[in-house]
């Protein structure tokens, strides 16, 4: 297994969730366990390297891969959800999409202040909802040792707005 076979894993799909955007799908990574385990020890790799001690998952998709993580490295797993989801006490943070805008909201005891924490999300796109992530961490205390994906869009320019942070990609398009 190598980065370009997890490349060629993902699929394109025109015009979802609206015209004009091309939705980069993995479920075929998600269907291939050589895959996935590939795709969570290159994860693994990076989090160990930035010396995290928590993960930080994106809703929906960075879960799945966030949930991988956290099992291998025997880390605590944070999710990261869309507002109405968490029934404890939260902090909110609003983003802005590359189709359109959102939120983000993390529970109140959710990171522990110092805390090293990596955010794990499936694609990076514009950066918003990465950005988000972070500064919910940090407005609890946490610090953000890098920001992880697996899939990044080169020429939508996230990567910009996460300037001052660590970022990984693993697969770019």
């Amino acid at each position: 297994m190598d980065v370009n076979t997890i490349k060629s894993l993902v699929r394109d799909i025109p015009d979802f969730p609206t015209p004009g955007i091309v939705f980069k799908d993995i479920t075929p990574i998600l269907q291939d366990p050589v895959a996935f385990c590939f795709v969570i020890e290159k994860l693994a790799e990076y989090t160990k390297a930035v010396k995290a001690t928590s993960i930080v998952g994106v809703e929906a998709r960075g879960f799945v891969f966030a949930a991988g993580l956290a099992h291998n490295l025997g880390m605590s797993l944070v999710p990261a959800r869309k507002p109405g989801k968490l029934p404890f006490h939260h902090i909110t943070e609003e983003y802005a999409l590359e189709y359109g805008t959102n939120a983000i909201q993390m529970h109140l005891d959710a990171i522990k202040p110092g805390e090293q924490v990596v955010i794990v999300d499936d694609l990076l796109a514009t950066g918003g909802t990465a950005v988000a992530a972070a500064r919910l961490v940090e407005r609890l205390g946490g610090k953000v040792a890098g920001i992880a994906f697996v899939i990044e869009l080169d020429f939508l320019h996230g990567r910009d707005l996460l300037k001052g942070y660590d970022v990984f990609s693993l697969v770019k398009f």
